[in-house]
């Protein structure tokens, strides 16, 4: 579970509450807990109305509608949804606007997580009040004994066992959730400054422990010179990961308090006997009673491996200054209050790229400078709504069929435990059952980095096992507790990854999300592993990742279960291991992101799930065609995430499949304010049509595209794509040629060249301009205003003779097709519609215009008269533009400036008035006084009056042609009018 609220900013909150007005409710919520038997019997319609009364009017200070005076209230009972007809249980109120909708469960509505027999679990349902009531922002869900609350998001919420709460548990809930903090918007207030804090604690920590790395680093490299720099960039990661459990756990009752400080202390003190004995020498004493347990210094045995004895870390020499103040700075955090297991899995997760950073500067190997220093900037990690949501869709959906299968969704308490029926028998020997199946679960993230997956796996099988406990203590075991931490570290988790220092971090991670007192760290190197998870074959490379041999009693039970994670992309590969790669997974390509897929797909077992967030390409890119392919019938799961880490180029998608079923269709969500929200379900079918995995799109928009594609030809099957040639080198200022790029057309011309060539220099024939050709960008931007968008920018060219170079496109017809009428369709609003959702698949990055995506732009076959009554718009409409352009230039020569401003450029568009003072700026003109004033005006108006109205004219008469070509296309392709305006509204 994800803490809404900071504790230390909540806590600096409830000191400040009024003692006197808690008390007084305190006193009538102990009413309410003197109802704990009864309510357990109750059913959800009979105590609704009570459990509003007794918590929320009697204990929280709100007024319901019955008892309000002057209709002033703020609570209401089964509130109507402002844009639907569906109600929630109930309502607060501030002002008459509702701010918190509540959903009400009775006791037997154990998991407000779970759907049981509806369609929404109980979390859902509240969430899907909140979409539909405008001001609201707070969701109560409460099933009379648990209550959470939760501020506009699902992925985190406060918990409140009611029927357990003391006075000091009550002045927690009373802060949050009583009408007066409500009222005041307290608990946003309470959020904000939570961010705050954790963001900037999150930084200086974040700096502070990098900074500490930093300088072990070079102070280690410094004093053991004749090692080898990798091993000791290793070795450093290893150190300070000892140092941080020791933070972690002098804070947490894992060890002493201060034992840090007293390192320090009690170097000092055997210096003056020792005078060689070192700071470090002091740290190893600890390191070894960590390991191995120490009754003089108060420390139980912890091992696990990650304090276990290594003569090589023992063996190297450091300078006590770099040990003394760093260690200082960092332990003057409180990793107990206000360092949180997330916030030090966030710090772990953005110190993994300095580590490659490192690593790469002493290999001499390639690295993403602007990456990393990103990752210096600020605090960058995987949100827990996506490993949530990996999770719950594999691993959760794992377990909630198998509790289906074996018929214990739900579990009664057993009547007479002194002689159970037989039904009650049989639950029990199934709950024993999903046990063993449970603790047998093996759970992979095949490049795990700092372990954000497998602790969201950790997280959601402690809570697993923990609903397990409780219903085999219903079922009168006795011995349904057990050690749940340890035995899922022991049987479920495992992961690789190529860094070592990751691989170090992640088994960190899960040390101390699980470590308790007393308890010995379980033993993670046989389980959380490094390799290269794609190369098997050391004659390749060193590190080369065997899975068969590294974990075998996976694959004696036939593979993984659950394979989750966000594989790594776009990695730089040699050229030999390209043409490995491609060969060993029978790929068209090398992408790590692919690999990664194909690779996991097949070590999963026959029944088992995967869950990656990879990049958007996968959707419709024709880079990914064959593991689209390959996948196609096993995706049951599609979220169109967008931009995940705005930092990082590529949009995202999260992709779930199953490897035991062939589905026909899947859920198409996409990812809204950190919440996922189903839009539907897509056909297979339909999206083959396409060849790709389509996502957002509504039954209208599909029935357009189908509308389209109907007694259609593809653009490719009447024309060539092809690219200009990279001849930037060769461009000069003068010589024999034009030439032009991208950025030197738009629709209507070529408006420049980015200079000249030689015919020498050009070794390309698909560099020169063809007949019956179009012109376009390579690049088709993603347009945001006013709405999402492209524009494709195409061009007749009226030059031949010019050069084209790579950031053009030729599109070259057949004979049949005339150029007009493709530039035509080209710039068409409908066209650019149905490109943008049905061949980009909605992405918002700056996006290519080759061959894989005209080969997928629909054609309508047109005889010689429809030809010519296109060719004729189009012409018309070069003619316009030629004449507008004139005009401007006309006018724009008249100025004589060396410099124009936008302005100006577009002089159509302004007012005389206007017109005078930003030219005379651009003169930078000052009138001596009001006759030189007006003797400029006088010369000016003229001009500019007639050659505006002409501008204007040629600009209206364009748009009004622009209309006329749109209307000809959309009835080209049969839309109606109906469909029309979708095309036109979006």
């Amino acid at each position: 579970m994800q803490q809404l609220f900071q504790p230390k900013v909540l806590n600096d909150f409830i000191d400040k509450q009024d003692e006197k007005l808690i008390e007084l409710r305190w006193q009538k919520f102990k009413t309410f807990l003197a109802k704990k038997e009864k309510i357990a019997s109750w059913i959800e319609t009979d105590y609704q109305d009570g459990f509003l009364e007794d918590v929320f009017e009697n204990a929280l200070g709100y007024v319901s509608k019955t008892r309000s005076v002057n209709e002033h209230y703020t609570l209401e009972r089964e509130k109507k949804n402002e844009t639907n007809a569906q109600k929630a249980d109930g309502a607060l109120l501030v002002d008459g606007k509702v701010v918190a909708v509540i959903e009400l469960k009775d006791q037997k509505t154990k998991d407000l997580d779970k759907k049981y027999n509806r369609d929404e679990s109980a979390v859902r349902q509240a969430f899907g009040y909140l979409q539909h009531n405008n001001d609201a922002k707070y969701v109560i869900v409460s099933n009379f004994n648990e209550l959470r609350f939760y501020f506009d998001k699902a992925t985190a919420y406060e918990q409140f066992f009611l029927f357990d709460l003391d006075y000091e548990g009550f002045t927690k809930l009373h802060t949050i959730l009583s009408y007066e903090s409500i009222s005041k918007n307290l608990p946003q207030t309470i959020k904000e400054k939570s961010l705050n804090f954790e963001q900037d604690i999150s930084n200086k920590l974040y700096k502070d422990y990098t900074a500490f790395r930093t300088n072990l680093f070079e102070n280690i490299l410094k004093k053991n010179p004749q090692i080898d720099k990798l091993e000791l960039l290793n070795a450093t990661q290893k150190l300070i990961d000892r140092i941080v459990f020791i933070l972690f756990g002098e804070d947490t009752d894992l060890l002493p308090k201060n034992t840090i400080g007293t390192i320090i202390a009690r170097q000092s003190e055997v210096k003056k006997l020792v005078k060689t004995f070192t700071l470090y020498d002091s740290y190893k004493v600890y390191f070894e009673a960590i390991n191995a347990g120490d009754e003089d210094l108060d420390i139980t045995m912890y091992n696990g491996g990650l304090f276990a004895h290594d003569a090589f870390l023992d063996a190297l020499i450091i300078d006590d200054e770099v040990l003394n103040a760093r260690a200082k700075i960092l332990s003057a955090y409180n990793f107990g209050s206000d360092i949180s297991v997330n916030i030090l899995g966030h710090i772990f997760e953005n110190s993994i790229s300095e580590l490659e950073e490192m690593s790469a500067q002493i290999l001499e190997s390639d690295f993403d400078k602007k990456q990393s220093k990103r990752k210096k900037d600020g605090v960058f990690y995987t949100p827990a709504y996506i490993t949530e949501y990996i999770v719950q869709n594999t691993l959760g959906k794992l377990c909630e069929d198998k509790r289906s299968e074996l018929n214990i969704t739900e579990v009664e308490a057993i009547i007479n435990p002194q002689k159970p029926n037989k039904k009650e028998l049989q639950t029990k020997e199934n709950l024993l059952m999903y046990k063993n199946w449970l603790l047998n679960l093996k759970i992979l993230d095949p490049a795990c980095g700092s372990g954000a997956f497998l602790n969201q796996a950790l997280e959601y099988l402690l809570k697993e096992h923990k609903r397990l406990q409780n219903d085999l203590a219903l079922m009168g075991d006795l011995f349904a507790v057990y050690e749940v931490e340890k035995e899922v570290l022991e049987h479920n988790l495992y992961g690789v990854d190529i860094n070592e220092g990751a691989v170090e971090i992640a088994r960190l991670s899960l040390w101390l999300r699980t470590a308790k007192k007393g308890r010995p760290l379980t033993k993670l190197a046989n389980k959380i592993k490094v390799g290269n998870s794609l190369i098997s074959d050391k004659t390749v490379v060193p590190n080369a990742f065997d899975w068969y041999a590294e974990f075998p009693e996976v694959f004696a039970q036939a593979g993984f279960d659950v394979v989750i994670g966000n594989p790594p992309y776009g990695a730089k590969l040699s050229k030999e291991h390209q043409d490995f790669l491609k060969s060993k997974f029978n790929m068209n390509s090398s992408d790590t992101a692919i690999l990664f897929v194909k690779m996991s797909f097949d070590i999963l077992s026959s029944k088992g799930q995967l869950g990656f967030i990879i990049p958007k390409s996968f959707v419709f890119s024709s880079n990914y065609k064959d593991i689209r392919k390959y996948v196609w019938n096993n995706l049951t799961s599609l979220v169109d995430c967008k931009k995940v880490w705005t930092e990082v180029k590529l949009e995202q998608v999260m992709i779930i499949l199953d490897k035991l079923t062939s589905t026909k269709e899947y859920d198409s969500n996409i990812l809204k304010n950190q919440d996922i929200l189903k839009l539907g379900v897509i056909n297979k079918k339909i999206s083959a049509k396409f060849g790709f995995f389509l996502n957002g799109i509504s039954n209208i928009e599909l029935s357009i595209a189908n509308k389209m594609l109907e007694g259609s030809i593809f653009l490719n099957d009447v024309a060539e794509n092809k690219r200009g040639f990279g001849l930037q080198q060769f461009i000069k200022s003068d010589a024999e040629l034009n030439v032009i790029g991208g950025a030197d057309i738009d629709r209507y011309m070529i408006r420049s060249f980015k200079g000249q060539i030689d015919k020498k220099d050009i070794p390309k024939e698909q560099s020169y301009i063809n007949n019956n050709s179009v012109l376009v960008q390579n690049l088709v931007a993603h347009i945001e205003n006013p709405i999402d968008h492209i524009k494709i920018i195409c061009t007749i060219p009226q030059d031949v003779q010019c050069v084209i170079i790579d950031t053009i496109n030729q599109i070259t017809m057949d004979e049949d097709y005339p150029k007009e009428y493709i530039w035509i369709l080209l710039n068409s609003n409908l066209i650019n519609w149905y490109v943008y959702r049905f061949i980009y698949a909605k992405a918002i990055r700056t996006m290519h215009f080759d061959s894989p995506i005209t080969s997928r732009i629909p054609i309508k076959k047109i005889n010689f008269v429809i030809q010519h009554e296109f060719i004729q718009k189009a012409d018309k409409m070069l003619e316009l533009n030629k004449n507008l352009q004139e005009t401007k230039q006309n006018f724009i020569n008249e100025l004589k400036l060396e410099k124009l401003t936008k302005k100006l450029q577009n002089f159509e568009e302004l007012t005389f008035e206007e017109f005078v003072t930003e030219y005379t700026k651009a003169l930078k003109l000052k009138f001596a006084d009001k006759l030189h004033e007006r003797s400029f005006k006088q010369e000016w108006q003229a001009i500019f009056e007639n050659d505006k109205t002409l501008a204007s004219g040629y600009k209206t008469e364009i748009e009004k042609t622009d209309k006329e070509i749109d209307k000809m296309v959309y009835e080209l392709y049969g839309l109606s009018d109906e469909e029309i305006i979708i095309v036109e509204g979006a």
